[in-house]
């Protein structure tokens, strides 16, 4: 028989030194854990597991408190003081709302109207167009070009597109097209038709290039055919009479300002109306008042979609500037052809 180190045991030799028990020496305690060292360890959920979670190491970790809430920011006040503000986005799951949500929320109109100072701006323009066809074409083309610059940029703004300098771009430079058409045809109406369809199919083929989601892609479509169309359609007051020029513009710079007139709406509505009927009556007699009124009710529609949806400032001397005059031209043509 070899020699073994004091420690060791023989499982053949005595049973219960095999199972860990030396003779005259009662089982203190059973390791829990000595069977694990040598059995396969289950890593999935049992009902055992459930019931007693499995010790590991990091049971024995030291484990750190959680951090205490961040309390989110105080709400701000509303920029109208009109109702509870709205804090900025946090963790917490606050998220940003824009002044028109926030007025659709309160059961409030998002609509803000420019106010006199853009009212003011349109009948300065509005009488340099006055004067510009008094004193022949080219005079007119100065602040015409003008005019469907601010409308290119002001419809991209107002729904809420910007940069969008492609965009703006395209309108401005097709409003452009249709003027040197209507020059190089005698003002021909059909220019400005031609320059409407080959601009419309520009506007198609620039969208088709983007990368942009199928909803944005459209969404930029729509927004750059009728920035296009608006300062295109401008280009009404070059091919109309000099004349009905003159009433339209001067009708439209009155009933712009009386519209901007502290009254209720509906009565601000007839009396801007009246008033531009008036100043039309004063240019050119009855045929006058009529042209005048038909210009004032394509201008206030102009004006309403300039004040749609909480416009920024920038939207109030743009679009707000040049939407009446630019949604007034087709009625200009089309009255003057009317009542000639």
């Amino acid at each position: 028989m070899t020699n073994q180190p004091y420690g060791a045991y023989d499982p053949y030799r005595d049973p219960q030194q095999a199972q860990g028990v030396w003779p005259g020496q009662q089982q203190a305690y059973e390791d829990p854990y000595a069977d694990q060292q040598y059995t396969q360890q289950w890593q999935g959920q049992t009902w055992e597991t459930q019931m007693q979670p499995p010790v590991a190491a990091a049971e024995y970790a030291p484990v750190s408190p959680a951090p205490d809430p961040v309390p989110a920011p105080p709400a701000t006040p509303a920029a109208d003081g009109s109702g509870p503000g709205y804090g900025p986005a946090t963790l917490g799951g606050n998220s940003r709302v824009t002044d028109a949500q926030r007025a659709r929320a309160e059961g409030r109109s998002p609509v803000i109207e420019p106010g006199m100072q853009p009212a003011a701006l349109t009948a300065l323009l509005g009488l340099l167009l006055a004067g510009g066809a008094a004193l022949g074409t080219y005079a007119l083309l100065v602040p015409l070009v003008v005019l469907q610059g601010l409308t290119a940029a002001g419809w991209f703004r107002l729904n809420g597109m910007w940069p969008a300098r492609q965009g703006i771009a395209l309108g401005f430079l097709g409003a452009l097209a249709a003027d040197v058409a209507l020059l190089v045809s005698d003002r021909s109406p059909a220019a400005i038709l031609g320059t409407l369809g080959v601009w419309v199919l520009l506007s198609l083929v620039l969208q088709l290039r983007s990368h942009a989601d199928p909803d944005e892609r459209m969404y930029g479509l729509m927004a750059t055919v009728v920035a296009a169309a608006l300062a295109i359609a401008a280009a009404g007051y070059l091919a109309a009479d000099a004349s009905a020029v003159t009433v339209g513009a001067v009708a439209v710079a009155a009933g712009v300002v009386a519209r901007a007139l502290p009254l209720p709406t509906p009565v601000s509505v007839v009396v801007a109306v009246a008033v531009a009927a008036g100043a039309g009556f004063a240019v050119d007699g009855p045929a006058g008042a009529l042209l005048g009124a038909g210009a004032a009710v394509c201008a206030l529609i102009g004006h309403r979609a300039a004040s749609y949806d909480y416009p920024s400032r920038f939207v109030h001397f743009t679009a707000g500037v040049a939407l009446p005059l630019a949604a007034a031209a087709p009625a200009v043509y089309t009255l003057a052809r009317v009542l000639a």
